[in-house]
């Protein structure tokens, strides 16, 4: 068995090209399924899977097992290492949630807290801004180095799903960057730095975030997003410039403009004052 699910650790790698979180989520699902069961996870039935999904409430986590599962009969029938396709099983369906964002005001608002007359002050006034004006995972920001900044666009090569792509940065970011990189010093081939001037960590960067803004750094991806979509940008760009692989994810989007037009009615509208 595991030569199996080594076998399928390179499909999911390699073949599927997934990072190493998601790779390590599906394999962690499928040897604790095989721990319940206590056999060889291609001996279970759709009745053994379904009393090891039973122990899983929440509708997320569950739907997370179940694809894992799905990924790994699918890939062993593929490979003729068995005959069921993938188990019977319907993924719940879980109500859908606008993503948390931050608007315009509330970032600046936040940002006057930041002494920029220190050095970890410029950083983090200009980390805040990046993230803001790129819309990049906090991952990405973390690993963009001096190179892959050029005349207004940065490259984000350690993207997720190693899929590489080039995002413009607003005037008021990139002067923000600039003046920071003044003072930073050039021992490292990465932009944001911490005290022993060494890359800067995902803790570090959710605390400089939320120190200011009270939100983790991936609100500001969100925020990214919901002001292109108030704005009035198009989908297709929306989701090429935050580099989700399917119009589907960016979509949840639109439902954020949908809210923003029915507070604006509801603001501004005479009849919305008025009581039937």
């Amino acid at each position: 068995m595991s030569n199996i699910i080594e076998a399928f650790n390179e499909y999911l790698s390699v073949v599927k090209s997934l990072n190493t979180h998601t790779v390590e989520s599906y394999l962690s699902d499928i040897y604790q399924l095989q721990e319940f069961a206590q056999k060889n996870v291609l001996d279970l039935d759709t009745e053994d899977i379904l009393k090891f999904l039973a122990h899983f409430d929440n509708k997320r986590t569950l739907n997370r097992k179940l694809s894992s599962i799905n990924q790994f009969f699918t890939f062993c029938h593929a490979q003729s290492l068995s005959t069921q396709v993938k188990p019977n099983i319907p993924m719940v369906k879980v109500p859908k949630t606008l993503p948390k964002y931050l608007s315009f005001d509330e970032i600046v608002s936040g940002m006057r807290l930041i002494d920029r007359q220190a050095k970890s002050g410029l950083r983090d006034y200009a980390l805040i801004l990046f993230l803001y004006a790129t819309g990049t995972r906090v991952s990405e920001a973390l690993n963009v180095q001096r190179r892959d900044i050029h005349e207004g666009w940065v490259t984000i090569r350690f993207a997720k799903n190693q899929k590489e792509r080039v995002v413009p940065i607003a005037p008021v970011a990139l002067q923000a960057l600039e003046e920071y990189l003044k003072v930073a010093p050039i021992t490292s081939e990465y932009i944001w730095l911490n005290n022993r001037d060494t890359q800067l960590s995902r803790i570090s960067a959710y605390k400089i975030v939320k120190k200011y803004l009270g939100v983790s750094p991936h609100v500001l991806r969100h925020s990214f997003a919901s002001s292109l979509i108030v704005g009035g940008a198009n989908l297709k760009v929306v989701q090429e410039l935050l580099g989700h692989s399917s119009l589907v994810t960016t979509q949840i989007y639109t439902h954020i403009e949908s809210k923003e037009l029915q507070k604006t009615i509801n603001t501004h509208h005479p009849l919305a004052k008025e009581s039937a």
